[in-house]
């Protein structure tokens, strides 16, 4: 080859990836999060490619799960192979990003924020909290991204989302619950999970992830330290199903133990040099929440939910039982009492990470179901029992039931996981005095609350993956 035609290849290929890293892309695309009738919370993060690594290498198996919480290293976990290079990596990319909206019925209405940079420092994510929203309202958000202040757009997503009604208003509103997700359990490997799909096409009005988004402590990889913990949530939300799902869904996310640190853990734990702290902060950074993990939002006259936080105030699993024992912690149980005492609506839901009923499994300890928290458990169904029209959705089981407790009534519905694959951890033919429904599988929840001749009902219904109907109650029950 002669020097100069080295010479032409070279320059042309420093240009091309000088092009290349101009360019910033959003392979995590948007989610809209916390909405109300006024607001909603938008959040992205620049990528440096338009997809995740889906060639890279995979991650070699390790051995023991106690070495991989422990003393294990990056390079350990990742074979000695740089984060970047392994399967489903998208790594994030500095540069600016704004957000456009107006109401999907008058375009003419725009609103712009000004370009603000991503931060390094929290993942290259962004979220921008956008105010003074219409209710009732379907809403457009055009997010955009660039490389630097002076450069052109190189990525756009375009998102959509409805407000909440006024709570006055007597509207029909529908919505989809789910729990347990996990990259290695996808039931579609280049797609995702098939249950977004599936609810997509429900066109709900809001979703709520209960938790357990993904397992830290879960091998494939192991999860033991931020940027492993970063790695698992990037490549997750890169995938098409989830993708198209978030930029078209207001959500509501809650976290439990995987996604917070390690299983059934409490505060001032740590797994391996992921600590307690950085698991809240990561949680934080990667889904669009609000100020308090706890919170309650309204969506019209008939409806209420309360999402309550599992970790943050929990005593330790391994405390005595009694008065004191607690896993909301003095405060939040305050708050949910009297903004449940407080409420009007005619449908109440509290959607919890973890069983206030159950049955769950004899070798767990760490939720309302179980003997561990016995005395707080008793005292909640009983005030919930005692408040009528109020129901309980949980997550963290790995099969779809719905229960009702022998002592006060109270109904709970847990939503089962994201995948069959992940479908585990009880038996079919296990059928307790509390079930009323019980399949292990995977899905989601759907709940529709509408107006029949001007009475209100709610209508619950458990779908597979594929949204199949596969349980249904209405409540109040037309017997």
């Amino acid at each position: 080859m002669s020097r100069n035609r080295y010479l032409v290849i070279t320059v042309v290929f420093m240009a091309c990836a000088a092009a290349a890293a101009d360019a910033v892309y959003m392979a995590n695309g948007i989610k809209m999060g916390e909405v109300t009738p006024d607001s909603v919370l938008v959040w992205t993060r620049l990528t440096r490619a338009a997809e995740r690594n889906a060639d890279g290498a995979p991650f070699p198996e390790v051995a023991g799960k106690e070495r991989a919480g422990g003393d294990l290293s990056v390079t350990d976990i990742t074979g000695g192979r740089a984060l970047e290079d392994m399967e489903g990596a998208a790594p994030g990319a500095p540069g600016l990003v704004r957000v456009t909206y107006w109401p999907e019925e008058a375009p003419e209405s725009k609103v712009q924020s000004d370009w603000q940079a991503v931060d390094e420092a929290r993942d290259y994510t962004r979220q921008f909290p956008l105010t003074g929203l219409n209710p009732g309202t379907r809403y457009v958000a055009l997010v955009e991204g660039k490389p630097v202040a002076d450069g052109e757009v190189t990525c756009r997503v375009e998102g959509r989302f409805r407000t909440a009604p006024l709570p006055e208003e007597p509207a029909e509103v529908n919505f989809v619950v789910v729990t347990c997700g996990d990259y290695p359990r996808r039931d579609d490997p280049d797609r995702g999970h098939k249950i977004y799909d599936a609810m997509l096409k429900l066109d709900p009005d809001f979703f709520v992830h209960t938790g357990d988004i993904e397992y830290y402590d879960k091998a494939l990889p192991w999860g033991p330290a931020p940027e492993l913990a970063r790695f698992k949530w990037n490549r997750f939300y890169a995938m098409p199903f989830q993708r198209t799902f978030h930029r078209n869904v207001a959500s509501y996310f809650m976290k439990d133990d995987h996604d917070t640190l390690m299983n059934d853990c409490w505060p001032g734990q740590r797994y391996g040099a992921l600590t307690w702290e950085q698991g809240l902060v990561l949680f934080r950074e990667q889904a669009p929440v609000g100020e308090k993990p706890y919170r309650t939002f309204r969506w019209g006259k008939d409806l209420q939910i309360w999402l309550v936080e599992g970790r943050d105030f929990r005593s330790p699993n391994t405390m005595r039982d009694g008065p004191d024992k607690s896993i909301w912690g003095p405060e939040q149980k305050a708050w949910f009492k009297r903004t449940v005492q407080e409420s009007d609506a005619t449908f109440r839901v509290l959607i919890s990470p973890t069983p206030l009923v159950g049955p769950d499994r004899e070798n767990k300890n760490d939720n309302h179901a179980n003997e561990g928290f016995a005395h707080e458990g008793k005292e909640l169904r009983q005030f919930m029992a005692a408040r009528g029209n109020m129901i309980v959705i949980n997550g963290d089981r790995h099969w779809q039931y719905v229960s009702v407790d022998d002592d006060t009534g109270l109904r709970e519905f847990g939503t089962g996981p994201h995948s069959n694959e992940h479908a585990s951890g009880w038996k079919q033919g296990d059928v307790r005095p509390e079930h009323r429904y019980l399949k292990l599988q995977g899905g989601f929840l759907q709940v529709n609350v509408t107006r029949e001749e001007g009475t209100p009902k709610m209508i619950l219904r458990h779908r597979d993956v594929e949204g199949t109907v596969c349980n249904e109650v209405t409540l109040p029950d037309p017997k």
